[in-house]
């Protein structure tokens, strides 16, 4: 059973059908339709991210995970009002991959809030696998096909929810090719030595998503480019760098400041608490786009390219984390400096360099200054979940302070804090570099 499809009866009343026709003649039949998706408040972009956030926590996802998740829901959102930017081009050619998008039908007018809708409901049950998820998008579909209804004709409605569906299933087609079915189960033996990374305590899980680097991106061309040089050379040799840098986690974390502690807490960001930090920045640019009321123009390419920049931000981290192997603090302080220590936030189960908090938070950054504008802000991502908000002067320092987070959580090294936000803005650098403007 198809669970976004259910045949209702509905009683439209005489002044709703008023309304209704009028949207319909404003609507005029040009083939991709003659208003522009700038006329529409972005409501319904704003729902299903909220939703998605919500079905990444609840589903316990990882951060590579979710960010794969928020590219391919950028894209489709993109996709799916871009013919109602008469000034943008589609995504198709400028990304990875062979992106196959159908074109609107001669003769048909859209209404471009159902169409992303539509596009939307049709992706999202292919990323999440549950019940209650199912039932969640499926409720959410509904609601905004309902409020669509009141607005224009029965006719541009089943127009607009078929050409978004089509959207949706392209996006899927090209998505089955990024090699992320193939990655599940791969094969990866990790190396030896003192210098390796090894599972750390208090799990001691296996190293997660070893493969994520193979995956193929959604806009920067050849991984490999964007991995940077090696961490500080492993040495156990008094006064070496690296043992500097050991010390330097365990001290922090012995001396953190209360302060210091909140702001490890905020950017934790843990799965089945949070959205991830992939969702955390997702959830920001909603929160921003909201309160400076973007048109649903904005938002559908503030989406794609924040998606996009954390998605190529996990694939580049990852490629590197697994190609240098690096050891965590806690193994290298248990080991020289106290047997007994543990950080205070827990050790992720994969190799210590770069930092995903790092790069990713970094590319996200990128793309938010270079579309909102740079300046005073308040992160109010956690305010639900009794957390107090935190205030920026700039999308940098909001990336400076989730990079260092991770040193104050004793969960990372200085190189891998520094070396990440370098990585993170070349990545989200290259994702501005699309262009999409014709």
């Amino acid at each position: 059973m198809n669970a976004l499809k259910r045949p209702r009866n509905h009683f439209v009343s005489g002044s709703a059908l008023v309304l209704a026709l009028i949207a319909g003649l404003l609507l005029v039949s040009c083939g991709s339709g003659a208003r522009r998706a700038s006329e529409f408040k972005a409501d319904v972009a704003f729902e299903w991210y909220r939703l998605a956030y919500r079905l990444t926590r609840s589903e316990g996802l990882s951060a590579p995970v979710a960010s794969r998740i928020y590219g391919y829901l950028g894209v489709t959102l993109y996709e799916s009002v871009a013919p109602g930017m008469p000034e943008n081009r589609s995504l198709a050619g400028l990304v990875n991959g062979e992106l196959v998008i159908p074109q609107p039908r001669a003769g048909e007018t859209y209404y471009w809030p159902a169409v992303a809708n539509s596009a939307l409901a049709t992706v999202m049950p292919a990323f999440y696998r549950r019940e209650n998820s199912y039932l969640a998008i499926a409720a959410l579909n509904d609601a905004q096909s309902d409020a669509a209804r009141t607005a224009v004709s029965a006719t541009v409605l089943r127009q607009s929810e078929a050409y978004g569906r089509d959207v949706g299933l392209a996006v899927l087609r090209w998505a089955l090719s990024d090699g992320y079915e193939s990655l599940q189960g791969c094969q990866y033996k990790p190396p030896s030595g003192l210098a390796a990374w090894i599972p750390t305590p208090p799990g001691y899980a296996e190293p997660m998503e070893p493969c994520w680097g193979r995956l193929r991106p959604f806009a920067i061309r050849g991984v490999s480019q964007y991995r940077p040089g090696p961490p500080t050379a492993y040495s156990e040799a008094p006064g070496s760098k690296f043992l500097a840098e050991s010390l330097e986690v365990y001290l922090a974390v012995q001396n953190v400041s209360a302060a210091e502690r909140e702001i490890a807490q905020h950017w934790s960001d843990d799965p089945l608490r949070t959205g991830t930090p992939p969702g955390h920045s997702l959830a920001l640019l909603t929160q921003l786009l909201a309160e400076r009321e973007k048109r649903l123009d904005f938002a559908a390419e503030a989406y794609a390219r924040t998606g996009m920049a954390v998605a190529d931000a996990f694939i580049s981290c990852w490629d590197t984390k697994y190609f240098y192997n690096l050891v965590r603090p806690v193994t290298v302080i248990q080991a020289r400096f106290d047997p007994d220590w543990i950080p205070p936030l827990n050790t992720p189960p994969f190799p210590e360099y770069t930092s995903g908090h790092s790069v990713q938070t970094a590319a996200a950054a990128v793309v938010m200054s270079s579309m909102l504008g740079d300046g005073p802000f308040v992160d109010r991502v956690h305010e639900g979940a009794g957390r107090q908000p935190r205030s920026f002067q700039s999308f940098g320092a909001m990336a400076d302070e989730a990079a260092i987070s991770r040193l104050y959580g004793g969960i990372h090294f200085r190189p891998a804090i520094e070396v990440g936000i370098k990585q993170g803005t070349r990545i989200g650098e290259a994702v501005m570099a699309l262009e999409l403007a014709k």
